[in-house]
């Protein structure tokens, strides 16, 4: 015979819900996981590729006539917003291929961020500082413009154009370089994209014989390839499976799908 406490208890097991592993589902898709943090850098890096390379054509001239009109405004608040997504997006990319880089993709993503970082701040002073002082240093302006231009620098800057020549431009033309070798090799991402990276980052140097606004023409690839390698980040098929374990929690496994 069955108890009454049995009765009760079987009674109350039929009320229990039938899809707690759903419930367990639903809940661990509405944390973010690694995964789809690197999707959205990748995102990041589609955005600030695009931006990096469609401004180049557009890009007012680096003299102090240029700081006050719209044109600098509108220009340089994207470069500023390129920047930050720059550095989101590098960081996803490279978490996303860094069991297989090595000490090559390290070097590359520590030299890239080293590289945006210091722009991020140089192009944040040009959109935000250089217009309200344009008027009251008209000489510094066009002093510290020069240094990424080329131009001779009026105003003794230091050691200032050394810094910027070394920190920006060979950290971002040596960690381009190593970056998109170290993402060719790995076979994870798009190879042709990280070669794009590495070759223009190497013939960067040789826009120096140009005209600086035919310079401007090299960052192209070098946008272009790394939104490439965020778009294939962004638009990576995931199969995913689903395994209970024995407390009835459900962990989510990412099989990834390898872009070539």
């Amino acid at each position: 015979m069955i108890s009454n406490t049995q009765t009760t208890l079987i009674e109350a097991d039929k009320h229990l819900p039938t899809n707690r592993p759903a419930a367990v589902l639903k809940e661990s898709t509405m944390k973010p996981t690694a995964s789809s943090l690197i999707r959205w850098a990748g995102l990041a890096a589609v955005g600030a590729g695009i931006i990096f390379a469609a401004i180049q054509p557009i890009h007012p001239a680096d003299v102090v006539a240029s700081v006050t009109t719209p044109e600098w405004a509108i220009i340089t608040s994207f470069k500023t917003v390129a920047c930050l997504l720059f550095l989101l997006g590098i960081a996803g990319i490279y978490a996303r291929q860094v069991k297989k880089t090595g000490w090559l993709g390290l070097a590359g993503f520590l030299l890239l961020s080293l590289s945006w970082s210091i722009q991020l701040a140089f192009v944040f002073t040009e959109a935000y500082i250089f217009p309200p002082l344009a008027a009251v240093a008209p000489k510094f302006v066009d002093s510290v413009l020069a240094v990424p231009s080329g131009r001779p620098v009026e105003m003794d800057l230091g050691a200032v154009p050394a810094l910027y020549g070394i920190l920006v431009g060979v950290a971002y033309m040596l960690g381009g370089l190593l970056f998109g070798l170290a993402t060719f090799r790995a076979r994870i991402l798009p190879r042709l994209a990280g070669g794009l990276l590495a070759v223009a980052a190497a013939l960067t140097p040789l826009a120096a014989l140009f005209p600086h606004n035919i310079q401007r023409f090299a960052a192209v690839p070098v946008g272009l390839a790394l939104a490439w390698l965020g778009y294939a980040i962004w638009s990576e098929r995931r199969a995913r499976s689903w395994e209970v374990s024995d407390g009835g929690e459900v962990s989510p496994l990412l099989g990834q799908t390898p872009a070539e």
